[in-house]
Order: structure tokens, then sequence, then C-alpha cells
């Protein structure tokens, strides 16, 4: 292949990398804007109370759907995403199949679990029995949400990206146009058919979008569907196993926190939480949704995954580091804007884990090599290590530090699980990050790290200047290789000029 060839192919590459990030990007930031004014008119509608018996309505179904989903809606990417690849339209059509039954079996078995447990749960979570019914009617929620899972994987996996975009807006859209008037006519009373109803719009747009997926339904028996979703459960488990044991370990530290700091230590650390992993974090769940089912579709080809790796790596980095610079220089702002000033002590917390997030994202382009070649035990191997070390270094960084010693911990962790995993990598995979990730990992590094020293060691206001330098240099060197691989002006002038 020619030179001008490659660099053709390399720069289609980007671009898809680029367009499918920013896409998402787009959907993650309007769903986090949809339930910021959901939750508003929940608030005002509902009060603290309403607010409080929806969200455990929520998080105990949740944690029921944890166990009941297997880890299908992450698991299944992998196998459709894989048969996808093959080419082979047979194989697409058992795999959709098997998944499609699979589901419906999970959902219904988590369905009658809350229906069987529900006297209990309510006596759990509210400490009555006066919620039995409701536990009972919402119980649907689990079977409709795992179909919901089912249709997104299916169009995930097919790389039907802007499909599943539109059905996650729309959904999300729609879901709040609903809300609101139901908590309006009643009030508490609402809660029940509005968490149902939300339910019932995801499944249906997922479901509107899915089908213009032309996917022929397999005869399979019994047990080839078991065949088939074998490698799905296991994968699934282990990725349902790796959710509870960050559960497990936030549980944990949260209950430190709380009988060392008191609940105004928890409150911060939970608004830091939320700044770094909900609002900076919605970039690893942009870049996920596309680069997991790519890397599952060649995950028999190291040399392939090397490439893949490096290419979304360096993507990701020039869009993650100007924002983390960023939110070094105006964290005071944010927190102001997102919360208020009773919460600007949470600001050392965030700052210390703004180079955490830089460790987060090298580490978890390469763990995702793991889960894309199912390799199940060794995923729960290092995710019980990251969270067993996460927790040690927290509870030792709170002690001798604060909220400052918490977000240390936090890049701490992050730097040992990033060494980690590229060790075991390199020995099994014979990975090796490119050049060019290297080098910009590096340089961004550096930029962030900088900018956080000049506002924690320098004194004047000069350090706002300085800070302000450093974020500048980092956005305008992520604009130099961003235009250089995907030509991201030409797609500007282009979106522009088709309107």
């Amino acid at each position: 292949m020619s030179s001008p060839e490659l660099k053709s192919e390399e720069v289609r590459s980007y671009k898809s990398i680029f367009k499918a990030t920013t896409l998402f990007g787009g959907v993650q930031l309007y769903q986090i804007l949809v339930n910021v004014v959901r939750s508003k008119f929940v608030a005002v509608l509902l009060g603290t109370a309403g607010m409080g018996i929806q969200g455990l309505y929520q998080s105990t179904l949740l944690f029921i759907q944890s166990i009941s989903s297997l880890g299908l809606s992450g698991s299944a990417v992998r196998d459709v995403s894989e048969a996808n690849g093959s080419g082979d339209s047979e194989r697409i059509s058992r795999t959709v199949t098997t998944l499609r039954r699979l589901v419906w079996f999970t959902g219904l078995a988590g369905m009658i679990a809350v229906i069987a447990l529900s006297p209990l749960l309510s006596k759990l979570t509210f400490g009555s029995y006066d919620y039995t019914i409701p536990f009972i009617i919402l119980s649907c929620i689990l079977l409709l949400d795992q179909l919901a899972a089912g249709q997104k994987v299916v169009l995930q996996g097919l790389r039907r990206l802007k499909d599943l975009a539109r059905a996650s807006a729309t959904g999300a859209t729609v879901g709040l146009i609903v809300t609101v008037p139901l908590y309006y006519l009643f009030g508490i009373k609402g809660i029940v058919p509005t968490l149902i109803l939300n339910s019932a719009i995801s499944l249906l747009f997922t479901w509107l979008f899915s089908r213009k997926v032309s996917v022929p339904k397999a005869e399979m028996s019994a047990g080839e569907t078991w065949q088939n979703g074998k490698v799905m459960i296991k994968m699934g488990l282990a990725m349902s196993v790796s959710g509870i044991l960050a559960t497990g370990a936030a549980y944990l530290l949260r209950s430190f926190i709380m009988h060392s700091g008191g609940s105004a230590a928890v409150g911060l650390f939970q608004a830091g939480f939320v700044i770094i992993n909900t609002y900076v974090g919605m970039v690893f769940s942009a870049m996920g949704t596309d680069y997991y089912p790519r890397l599952a579709a060649v995950n028999r080809d190291d040399e392939q995954c090397r490439r893949i790796v490096s290419r979304q790596g360096e993507i990701a980095i020039h869009i993650l580091a100007p924002l983390l610079s960023g939110c070094v220089l105006l964290m005071p702002l944010i927190i102001k804007i997102l919360y208020s000033n009773q919460f600007l002590e949470a600001s050392p917390f965030v700052l210390w884990c703004c180079p955490g997030m830089m460790f987060k994202l090298a580490s978890w382009l390469i763990a995702f090599q793991f889960v894309a070649k199912a390799e199940s035990r060794l995923f729960i191997f290092t995710e019980l290590a990251a969270n067993i070390l996460y927790l040690l270094l927290s509870i030792i960084g709170y002690k001798v530090a604060g909220l400052s010693g918490l977000g240390i911990a936090f890049t701490v962790d992050y730097l040992i699980y990033a060494i980690l995993v590229y060790i075991i990598a390199a020995k099994r995979y014979g990975f090796v990050f490119s050049r060019e990730f290297s080098f910009s990992f590096t340089l961004q590094l550096l930029l962030v790290g900088g900018a956080l020293a000049m506002i924690l060691l320098i004194p004047s206001p000069a350090k706002y200047w300085l800070c302000a330098l450093a974020s500048l240099i980092s956005c305008v060197y992520a604009l130099f290789i961003l235009e250089r691989k995907t030509r991201i002006f030409e797609m500007i002038k282009e979106r522009i000029h088709n309107g």
C-alpha cells in the first residue's frame, strides 16, 4: 500500500473515532442536562420526601437488576461485535437471537425476584410492609429495562451508532416531557407510574430504532441457545462482579468518611465525586460506546488491537486533557454553578483527581482488551486489586490529608493500576502504546500537572494567569493534533455547508 493511501486510511480511522466520541459526548451531555432539569422539577414538585422515596425505589431496583441482568448489557456487545466483524450473516443471526432470548430470561427472572422479595424489600428499604404493592408493580421495570438493554446492545454491536444516539436522546426527551406533568398532577403518587413509563419509553424508542436493523431470527433449540450464550454469561458475570466490587468499595469508603468526618464530609466527597466521575467521566462513556465494539470485533488480532487502542487514545487524550486543565483553572466557579458556596471545600479533592483521570484513561484503554478478549478471570483479578488498593489508599489519604488525601489516593491508585494492566497486556498480548500516543500523553500530563502545581503552590493571583497559559497550550496542542489526524476544521466546514 502506498504512503498516501495509508495516510488516507489513517485519517478515515481517526475521523471515525472522533465523530463517534463527539456524537456520544453530545448525547451524554444532553442526557445530563435533561437529568438536571428533571431533578429540579422533581425537587420542587415532590420535595425532599418525594425525592427520597424515588431514590430508594430506584436504588433498590438497580441493586436487584445488577444481579439478575448477568451483566449482559456489557458482555454481549463483544459477541455481537465479533459476529458482525466476521461478516457471517448466519453467525450474526444466531448471536442476536441468543442475546434476545437471554434478555427475556434475565428480565423475567429479575421481575419474579422483585415480586417474590417485595415484602422483604419494603421492610428493608422503608422499615414497613406498606410499600409491598408498589414494589410488585415496579417489578416490570426489570423486564422493560433488560429488553431495552438488549436492543441497545444490538445497535452498539452492529455499529448503528447514530440510531443508538437518536434512541437515547429521544427517550430522554420524551421521558422528561412525561415526568413533569405526572408529578405535577399526582405528586408522590405519581412516582410509581412515572418510573414505569420512563422504562417503557426507553424500550419503545430502542425498539423503534433497532427495527431498522434487519437480523433474521435463527432457529435454535434451548441447548444451542445455552451453548451460544455461555461466553456472554461468563463475561457478564465477571462484569457484574466488577460492578459489585466497585459499589462495595464506594459504600465502605463513604461509611468510613461518615464515621471519621461526619455527613458534611460525605456530602463534599459525593459532590466532588459526581464532578469528576459523572461530568468529566462522560468522556469515557462517550468513547466506550464505539471503542468497545471496534476492539471486540478484532479481539483475536493483537496487532489490530494495538492499533485501535493507540488511535483511540490519541483522540481521547486531546479531548480529556484540555477539559481537565480547564477544570483545574475554573474549579471554584464550576462548583458554584453546579452546587453552591457551601461545597467549595470539595475543590481540593477534585483538583487532585485531575491527574488521576489521565492515568484512568491509560488503564481504561488497556483493560478493555481483557473484556474484548473475554478474559473474565483476569478482568476480575485486576478489578479486585484496584478496588482493594483504592479503599486502602483512600482511608490512609483521608486520615493524613482529609479530602485532598482522597484525591491523591485516587490518582495514585490509577497510576498503579495503569502500570499493572500495562505489564499484564505487554506480557500476554505483546502490547505497547504507539510513540504518538506516548508523546501526547506525557506532554498533556505535564500540562495538567503543571496547572495543578501552579494553583496549589503559587500564593499570588498570578497563579491563575500561569494556569490559564498551561490550559491554553493544552487546548492549542490538542487542536493542532486533532486537525492533523482528523481534519477537524474541514469537518466543521462541511457540517456548516450541509446545514
